[in-house]
Formats: structure tokens, sequence, C-alpha cells
């Protein structure tokens, strides 16, 4: 397994981390037994970074991930989660009030069975009320629980990659990293043109959901992807293209199945009629992509959903 220093701060982290998103039932149901066996071979392979978050299935991402870090020497892994993010429904669903973020510290200390959180970080922060609220509240109170041992290092994640610099930018409170989803795939490589600042602050950059949430892969999209339906079409040619090759790769663990495909791919990387493969699904398939990200879109289905509430 390769190793790497995670911004500033002195994680060494594994080239690949361990999802717990698939944990919560957002693609798909899965055997529990199973899902903790593989969260276990993971960091026996060498895994030692697991992402999480109370959204993911409303705390039974957490709460699985508990149950199969049990027993396990600390040292052995970093533990991430998040604040801010919490229910399905859009009237409940984001609350970054510094009471809010501190009860929800402790209810995932509680869910995960550890002492601390190695990464704690303020989930999807383009949906705050304003960019000021995550910086005059979330962050603070996110410092006060690293001063009081509860966490060590603060992160912010989103989907727009330019409020996440901005956060960077104006944040008085100290960030270790940023998570940054489907910016870096085979469809949108936003985040390269980031790259360099982060680099120059010392931000550790975490790149999340690398199948674009499932659109990259021979599995239907979960019905709540933002992704327009042209994205979603030329997507699912891709993958059926791929589906005739009998060749895939999952990034969402739940099964140790899907642990030792992904284990393949790092550790042995591509076969040279994967390359050929894959050139062939750029030329035909995901060149024919025009909107290639959905910025914008969900936030906005959100701040109109509660504006009609008001």
């Amino acid at each position: 397994m390769k190793y790497k220093k995670l911004g500033k701060t002195d994680l060494m982290v594994s080239k690949l981390a361990f999802g717990g998103g698939p944990l919560g039932f957002h693609y798909s149901t899965y055997d529990e037994t199973n899902a903790i066996e593989a969260v276990r071979q993971a960091i026996k392979q060498g895994v030692n970074y697991i992402d999480t978050a109370p959204f993911y299935g409303q705390g039974r991402s957490e709460e699985t991930l508990g149950k199969a870090l049990k027993g396990i020497p600390r040292q052995a892994y970093y533990i991430a989660t998040k604040v801010g993010r919490y229910e399905m429904d859009y009237e409940n669903m984001f609350d970054f009030t510094v009471e809010k973020t501190r009860k929800s510290i402790e209810k995932s200390l509680k869910l995960l069975g550890v002492d601390y959180i190695d990464v704690i970080q303020v989930h999807d922060i383009e949906f705050g009320p304003s960019l000021d609220i995550i910086l005059t509240q979330t962050l603070p109170e996110l410092s006060k629980q690293v001063a009081n041992g509860k966490a060590k290092y603060i992160g912010v994640t989103g989907y727009p990659v330019t409020v996440l610099k901005e956060c960077v930018e104006r944040s008085n409170i100290n960030i270790s990293c940023i998570l940054s989803y489907t910016r870096l795939t085979l469809i949108d490589d936003t985040l390269l043109e980031y790259v360099p600042f982060f680099k120059e602050h010392d931000i550790g950059l975490i790149n999340a959901a690398l199948l674009c949430m499932a659109i990259l892969t021979n599995y239907n999209p979960p019905s709540w992807h933002p992704a327009s339906e042209e994205t979603k079409r030329q997507c699912a040619n891709a993958a059926q293209y791929c589906k005739a090759y009998a060749d895939t790769n999952l990034v969402g663990i739940q099964s140790t199945k899907q642990l030792e495909m992904n284990l393949d791919v790092l550790l042995n990387g591509i076969t040279e009629k994967e390359k050929i493969v894959l050139q062939e699904i750029r030329e035909k398939f995901l060149s024919k992509i025009k909107n290639q990200h959905w910025e914008g879109k969900e936030v906005a289905m959100y701040r109109e959903h509660m504006k009609n509430k008001l």
C-alpha cells in the first residue's frame, strides 16, 4: 500500500480510502456482516483512512463502522466524519449551528465507538445559509472540539470547488484538508485547476466519488442523482460497453468483493486491454457529454423548496 501525508496534518493516509457512503443505503442495500468484514479486511490490507457522515443512512454508516472497528487498535486507522448535513427531507437536512454541531460530534463519537475523530469536516458547505455561517459558527465550534481533544483536524467538503477555495481563503480557523467529490473523474477534471492553490496552502486533497456517485458504473444511477438525463444516458452507454468486456471498477465499498477489486486496481493497475477499452469509452461516449457537471443544480432546488415553505 502507498501512503501520502495529508496536507499540513501528521496523517500518513493510504492511497485508497474506505468510503462509508454505501453503508448508509444511499446506493443499495447490503449485508452488514459482509460490510463489517470488508472494513476489517481493508485495514489488514493497509487501508487506513475511513470516511463517513451522519447523513449516510442517518447514522447507519457510522453505526456499522463502529461495529467493524470494535477491537481494532486505534492506531491502525484514521476516521473522518462530518457535521452539517443530516436528514433526507429538505426541512431538516442542513444545520450548521454551534449547538447542532456540538451534539452531532458527540453522537458520532458514540456510534463510532471512538474517543476522538481524526478529521472532522463540514459537510457540503455550499448549502449553508451563507458562507459566513460556516466561517463564524461551524468552523469555530470545530476548533473548540479540536482544543477539547474530540477531534484532531478540520476539513470542509463540497461540490463547487470555487466555494471550497473561498472558504480556505477567508477562514481564520486552520483548515487542514478539503474533500471534493466527482470533480476529478473521466467526465469532469475541474479539481485539477485548483490543485496548485490548495498545494500552495498545504491543504490536503481528498478526491471522492471517482465514479460520479454511481453513474460511471453498470448500475442504474440512484433516483436522487442531480446529473442531466443526457449525462446519465451517455454514462450508461459507456457502462454497457464496459460490461461487454466483463471489466468494472467500483469505488463505493460495502463488501469484501468490492474491496478486493479496488485494491487490485490500485496495486496492479489496469491491463493493456483495459487501457484500450478506456480510450474507446472516452472517444465513443464520454466525449459526447456537453454538461460535464451539475454545479448549482442541487443548491437551487434546495433553496427554492425552502423559499416556498416560508
